[in-house]
């Protein structure tokens, strides 16, 4: 079993999670998604993986205030835990590494 067991779109959710710091919840989150990587981003999916992350240790959660423009519904805002962002620096190095070790030559479309 990997370290920090973590999908490519539980890492993009994660980092958007970090983008958007103290204004991450649902409909941010997933309108961010969508424009910085031009990506439909289903609801379901979203709430699947920020649940999924939760449960893991990766994200926690708290919700805000009431609001009339909610019907009375607050909102739930996401954070990066500390274990999350080991999850995120542990996947940049696996990366780093990955993209340190492919040989030139291997990108070299003009042979």
């Amino acid at each position: 079993m990997k370290k920090y067991p973590l999908g490519e779109f539980e890492e993009i959710v994660l980092l958007t999670v970090g983008v958007l710091f103290n204004e991450a919840y649902g409909v941010a989150i997933k309108q961010e998604i969508e424009t910085r990587l031009n990506r439909k981003v289903s609801v379901g999916a979203l709430q699947s993986a920020l649940r999924r992350m939760e449960t893991k240790g990766y994200l926690a959660s708290r919700h805000g205030e009431t609001t009339n423009a909610r019907g009375g519904k607050r909102k739930r805002y996401f954070n990066i835990t500390a274990y999350g962002k080991k999850a995120l620096l542990h996947a940049k190095a696996v990366r780093a590494d990955l993209w340190k070790d492919i040989p030139n030559i291997a990108l070299d479309f003009n042979i």
